[in-house]
């Protein structure tokens, strides 16, 4: 039994040649399963004629009416004005987009039945461009029987069209061209309804369909859908833990020596967060499958301590460590770090960035290959002509940079090309567990709960663009105190050349208006080189204002920072602004955050920064962002390819989770078998999700 619709193209439909083959391909359909996946976006009703005497602005109606006049009108555009009556009353059909022909045809007399949204116009209520049939009188057209499917389109591609090749394919759906791959108990157990009767359903919904339900995506047809959609997507997600889990990994014993010594030099003692985390990495690095684990920490948490320990068990094996960061300001940090923490324990640390160069590079390379411990890196570590001598354990920072493809693609890198390396995954973006138990169910999670102690809260404030002087003041007022403060302009328009120059007139206007204080200019057009020098002096407590886009995000520590003004926080993302938010109150003095807003704020803009103000909980903010921005916002996936759902919501239908995940272990236990068709069906030609 296969899928019969997959083997058949859409060139076997009536009117399909290779022209219109080539536009459907565009929307993603090559054969009839995707005609017949290729669902409604939302209803219209035609079941029923409206009389004209009692339509309502702003109502989709059939109407049905003699034609009374048809006048072309010269206006500031020419359009075809056509009046038409019921006998309860009369309306009026505007064209702009006309023909003579069209013109004649709907000549005085003639009965005409046309759909469309009633708008208020200059004749009374008007219909743009509607929907039309011009009928013979004696014979009475049937109404539509149910409810009219509206589809995702593409250029070229009409409604009509669209529905008729929908119905055409509808005819070749039976159960034996698409087999239902639940077994039956499971639709019982999970009241699941018949796969094809829920596609029927939707493609022409009766009369009486809850238009309501439908709108909302919780009709049982829909969820009926969505099941089977997020099942594939665990099924899918298993499977690369599958393949990861049979992947053999060095034996790490846990550590007696380094780990000691190095909290003895630290200064200052773990969290119980910490510990707890810790000791769940030194579990599974002991064992001999490779670890996946991902360790979420709100901003300064205290993952990069854990991360150390992590890294101190495989180096007191005698295995090599990996250290990878997104950017290059974040890389070199963490490569300071970890210099002033391992070489009192007599542990070298290399460096490799994009930006080294010739003779600096060949070296760094010729280390790694021959054993040195530690590597710190930007994503270059990750590229061919990197050999390490026995790489154990890779520590990926800020995981949504780093899809499940880059996690595979890791186990070359291991020892002899055998083992795996051992994946410690950090991220400072809390996830919400509905979308952790979706997007990361290949990954085990630990959470650092605790704040280390001396953090202090940030107290974030929210102010009109046109209380920027009194902020101006109060930046003075904080330099001559002595402390430091980040001025961030925030995306314009997602043009980062805009954005740039933003800052730069900001940081032009600011050195002005702050005559005597020493202001500094970070943003992306910058040379890595120079935006590391900036940081630096910014650190030294050279500069006591610095200017920069959201580049400054992820990462830098500068304790005496204390005040962080964000311009536009309404463009960004919630958990975008608890990251920047966070670069602030790393020290014991009390932080302030001014988020200054341009107005009118929309309702949604005024929630977000409300949130903004009344909590620090970065889980709490997560998972306000995903009800506002949904899944593929906040994961940036609209880069990676994550979680490109077809009828699944990962929001709305988050209730189903636990069942789904129950099901996906029955079917891998108990029908092997299904779930290859399952990929097939719903994973074009069977990919993996998250694949970039």
């Amino acid at each position: 039994m296969s899928d019969l619709l997959v083997h058949t193209s859409v060139t076997v439909l009536k009117g399909v040649g290779s022209a219109m083959a080539e536009k459907l391909a565009k929307v993603g359909i090559d054969n009839l399963q995707d005609l017949i996946f290729h669902l409604p976006s939302r209803y219209q009703d035609r079941t029923r004629i409206t009389p004209i005497g009692a339509l309502r602005p702003g109502q989709d109606a059939v109407v049905a009416g003699m034609v009374m006049a048809a006048n072309i009108v010269m206006g500031k555009r020419r359009s075809l004005l056509v009046r038409i009556q019921d006998g309860s009353g009369g309306l009026t059909l505007r064209f702009f987009h006309f023909s003579m022909a069209q013109k004649n045809a709907l000549a005085k007399g003639v009965q005409i039945r046309c759909y469309g949204e009633v708008r208020p116009g200059a004749t009374g209520l008007e219909i743009y461009h509607p929907e039309y049939r011009v009928h013979n009188p004696d014979e009475v057209a049937p109404l539509q029987s149910t409810l009219t499917a509206i589809y995702p389109t593409t250029e070229g591609l009409t409604q009509l069209r669209l529905r008729d090749l929908c119905m055409q394919a509808l005819g070749f759906l039976n159960a034996r061209s698409l087999p239902d791959w639940l077994p039956a108990s499971m639709i019982q157990a999970y009241a699941l309804g018949s796969l094809e009767e829920a596609i029927r359903y939707l493609h022409q919904p009766p009369p009486d369909a809850d238009v309501e339900e439908l709108a909302e995506g919780v009709h049982w047809a829909q969820q009926r859908l969505a099941f089977e959609e997020m099942l594939t997507h665990q099924l899918s997600i298993q499977r690369v833990r599958e393949s990861l889990r049979q992947q053999r990994a060095p034996h790490l014993p846990p550590a007696q020596k380094l780990p000691q010594l190095f909290l003895s030099n630290l200064g200052f003692q773990p969290t119980g967060a910490q510990l707890r985390v810790g000791a769940e990495i030194a579990y599974d690095l002991s064992q001999d499958v490779p670890m996946l684990r991902l360790v979420q920490g709100d901003v300064g948490a205290g993952k990069t301590v854990v991360a150390a320990l992590a890294a101190l068990q495989a180096l007191e094996a005698g295995y090599q460590v990996a250290l990878m960061a997104p950017t290059e300001i974040l890389a070199e940090q963490h490569f300071i770090n970890f210099k002033k923490w391992l070489e009192p324990l007599n542990i070298e640390v290399a460096w490799i960035a994009g930006k080294l160069k010739g003779k600096a590079r060949k070296t760094a390379l010729e280390k790694i290959a021959t054993g040195v411990p530690m590597v710190v890196g930007t994503h270059a570590i990750f590229q061919d002509e990197v050999q390490f001598h026995n790489l154990a354990l890779a520590i990926i920072d800020e995981q949504h940079r780093f899809g499940v493809q880059q996690r595979l693609a890791l186990r070359k890198k291991g020892v002899d090309g055998v083992y795996s390396p051992h994946q410690l995954i950090m991220t400072a973006t809390p996830i919400p567990r509905t979308l952790a138990m979706s997007a990361y169910a290949d990954l085990d999670t630990s959470v650092l709960d605790e704040l280390p102690p001396g953090r202090t809260p940030v107290n974030t404030i929210v102010l009109s663009e046109s209380r920027r002087p009194d902020v101006i003041e109060r930046v003075r007022a904080a330099c001559l105190d002595g402390r430091q403060a980040y001025w961030v302009c925030t995306l314009i328009e997602e043009s980062e050349e805009l954005t740039c120059q933003a800052a730069e007139s900001t940081f032009e206007n600011l050195t002005l208006a702050l005559a005597g204080q020493k202001v500094g200019l970070i943003h992306g057009r910058m040379k890595p080189a120079e935006k590391a020098e900036v940081m630096e002096t910014f650190k030294r407590g050279e500069l006591q204002l610095l200017v920069a886009t959201t580049v400054i995000e992820v990462g830098v520590d500068v304790p005496n920072a204390s005040l962080m003004i964000i311009e536009n926080p309404e463009r960004l993302g919630l958990s975008q602004l608890h990251q920047l938010r966070g670069r602030v109150g790393r020290g014991s003095t009390a932080s302030h955050c001014v988020l200054l807003y341009k107005s009118p704020l929309s309702q949604m803009g005024r929630e977000r920064l409300a949130i903004m103000r009344e909590t620090n909980d970065g889980f709490i903010i997560a998972e306000k962002d995903l009800e506002l921005r949904g899944p593929g916002e906040m994961l940036g996936t609209r880069q990676t390819g994550l979680l490109q759902f077809k009828v699944a919501d990962l929001m709305r239908d988050a209730p189903l989770l636990p069942a789904v995940r129950t099901a996906a272990c029955e079917l891998l236990e108990r029908w092997p078998a299904h779930v290859s068709p399952l990929l097939e069906r719903w994973l074009k030609h069977g990919q993996q999700y998250g694949q970039v």
